[in-house]
């Protein structure tokens, strides 16, 4: 289940590798690995500052993203490292 604002986002060993997630994510946290595909923590915002929820979890046909529960970040943290990420581009 997801719970807004709480952690970062991971893939489970569910992944088919479909692509849809990285074509989504605005802030190309995700990443094609082998076999399934990763997020990077650093650059996950749970879309804060461009959705209202997570594009990965919306798009994804075998609900294998799931909350990160070793990246523990609270709402005030998320929206810090939209920032830090805005100014990168």
């Amino acid at each position: 289940m997801f719970m807004g604002g709480t952690m970062s986002l991971l893939i489970t060993d569910e992944c088919i590798a479909c692509d849809a997630c990285r074509e989504e994510c605005p802030n190309e946290a995700i990443e094609e690995e082998d076999p399934i595909y990763i997020i990077d923590a650093d650059r996950c915002t749970e879309c804060m500052g461009h959705y209202d929820e997570p594009a990965c979890i919306a798009v994804c046909p075998v609900d294998c993203i799931a909350p990160d529960r070793d990246n523990i970040e609270n709402a005030e943290e998320l929206k810090l490292k939209f920032e830090q990420l805005q100014k990168e581009n």
